[in-house]
C-alpha cells in the first residue's frame, strides 16, 4: 500500500478549499458537526490552557473548541496548506477572535514548529490518513504534549462489515459525482474514497498509539463505525 504524496494531498486540498466546508456539510448529511460536539466534549473532560489542533483545514474543530470548552484556552491550529488556512483566518475575523490566543500557522505534522511539552492537548482530524508518515506524526504530537496531556483524533474508520458494501458503493460512486458538482473537482474525492479505504480499523489504530506511547487509549465508533473518536494520554 503506498502512502500519501505530502504534495498531492496539498494541491488536492488547494483546489477544493473555496468550498470544502460547503462540501463537508453536504456530503456528510450535517453529521460532521455532531462528530465534532463529540469531540469538544470529551476535549471538555479536563481544563485545557494550551491546545493544538493539526491540520486545522478551515479551522472548523479549532472554532467548535473555542465555542464550546469551558475553559478559555489558546487554540493554535497548523496546517500545511496555506489556502485553507486562509479561510480558517477569514472565519476567524468574522468571529472577532483574538490573533493571539486563536494564530493559525502554515506547518508540517511530521515536523512540528513547538518545543517539548507545550500543549495540553492536541487534536487531529481527518487528517492523520493523509500523513505520508503516520508513526512519526504521531510521535510528534506525543512530543509536543505536557505530562499528563492528551490526544484526540477524530478519523475516517472502516464500518461494521453490514454497512460496508452500502458504504463503499457510496465513496466509489455518488461521492465523486455529487462532490464535481459541489467544488467542481471529482478527482479530490476519488482520493478520499482511497485513502479510507486503506486506513486502518479503530483497534489497529487504537495499537499506533499505544506504540508510541500513549496510555489508556479508548476509542468510540461513531455513525457505524465509519468515525472512530481516539482518545488517549501522555504520562
Amino acid at each position: 500500500m503506498s502512502k500519501p504524496d505530502p504534495d498531492a494531498v496539498r494541491e488536492t486540498f488547494t483546489r477544493v478549499a473555496h468550498r470544502y466546508d460547503l462540501a463537508n456539510h453536504l456530503l456528510s448529511g450535517g453529521i460532521d458537526f455532531t462528530w465534532r460536539r463529540k469531540l469538544v466534549q470529551l476535549a471538555n473532560r479536563t481544563s485545557c490552557a494550551q491546545i493544538l489542533d493539526l491540520a486545522t483545514g478551515s479551522g472548523d474543530v479549532a472554532f467548535a473548541l473555542q465555542h464550546g470548552l469551558s475553559s478559555n484556552p489558546t487554540i493554535t491550529g497548523l496546517d500545511f496548506c496555506e489556502p485553507m488556512l486562509v479561510q480558517a483566518r477569514k472565519k476567524r475575523a468574522q468571529l472577532n477572535l483574538n490573533t493571539e490566543q486563536h494564530p493559525f500557522v502554515e506547518g508540517d505534522c511530521l515536523d512540528l514548529p513547538f518545543s517539548d511539552q507545550h500543549f495540553d492537548l492536541v487534536t487531529i482530524s481527518f487528517g492523520l490518513r493523509n500523513l505520508a508518515d503516520r508513526e512519526k506524526g504521531l510521535s510528534e504530537i506525543y512530543r509536543v504534549l505536557k505530562p499528563n496531556g492528551r490526544v484526540i483524533v477524530l478519523e475516517f474508520s472502516q464500518p461494521y462489515w453490514w454497512f460496508r458494501p452500502f458504504y463503499y458503493f457510496y465513496l466509489k460512486f455518488i461521492l465523486p459525482w455529487f462532490a464535481r458538482f459541489v467544488t467542481g473537482d471529482r478527482e479530490a474525492y476519488l482520493y478520499l474514497g482511497t485513502s479510507i479505504e486503506n486506513f486502518p480499523n479503530r483497534v489497529e489504530l487504537s495499537k499506533e498509539l499505544e506504540e508510541v506511547g500513549f496510555k489508556k487509549v479508548s476509542a468510540k465508533a461513531l455513525t457505524f463505525s465509519i468515525v472512530s473518536l481516539h482518545h488517549g494520554h501522555k504520562v
